[in-house]
């Protein structure tokens, strides 16, 4: 949308936003199903029942994270444009940017508040294999002919694979950093809550 309402090439064809939007719902998004509930959610205050659903923090987190994932997509596919890449394999590495992301910030998807470290790395035994079966996915995408040819992607080497896991690791430190500025802001206020309660 805002490469069209700029008048600029598509990073990302609507049939690789299909696939982005297919691969990381199956093997990302269906993990979170399987996450263990949090040692303290019985110490936790009720509900406001009044408090929309969808609260100020969680817009505010869906807009962060939009903006380093769109962010992330559009530099490195303007990076590969300038150094002379393909269409075909910038447009590549922006959706390997997007799946690549989107890994990194399931990591911090499994709680609101707390780090994947304290939550535990191997508390969800469907973590590790939903990952590798969204990268193993993601490859095929990338280097068999039959995918290059279905969706206009192309094979990418080790630089891009490099840059998109550094935007990752940047992605997941950002968030994370949020994360602990919103429990130290919060923890005062659940605590008064509680007493409330």
């Amino acid at each position: 949308l805002i490469a069209v309402l700029s008048g600029i090439e598509l990073p990302i064809l609507p049939g690789q936003v299909l696939w982005i939007n297919m691969t990381t719902a199956l093997f990302l998004g269906l993990i979170l199903a399987f996450e263990a509930r949090e040692c303290d959610i019985m110490q936790r205050p009720p509900r406001d029942p009044d408090q929309p659903i969808l609260t100020s923090h969680l817009i505010f987190r869906t807009l962060l994270v939009g903006l380093l994932l769109t962010g992330g997509a559009f530099g490195l596919f303007e990076w590969e444009l300038l150094h002379g890449e393909g269409i075909d394999k910038s447009r590549t590495a922006a959706v390997n940017m997007f799946i690549i992301g989107q890994a990194f910030y399931l990591l911090n998807c499994r709680s609101l508040t707390q780090s994947m470290f304290s939550l535990g790395l191997f508390s969800n035994p469907w973590l590790w294999p939903g990952v590798l079966a969204m990268l193993l996915a993601q490859a095929a995408f990338i280097y068999l002919p039959i995918m290059n040819w279905l969706f206009h992607s192309a094979p990418i080497g080790r630089d891009e694979w490099l840059l998109t896991l550094a935007a990752g690791v940047v992605i997941y430190i950002i968030i994370g950093g949020e994360k602990l500025i919103t429990r130290r802001t919060l923890e005062p206020r659940v605590k008064k809550r509680q007493k409330e309660v």
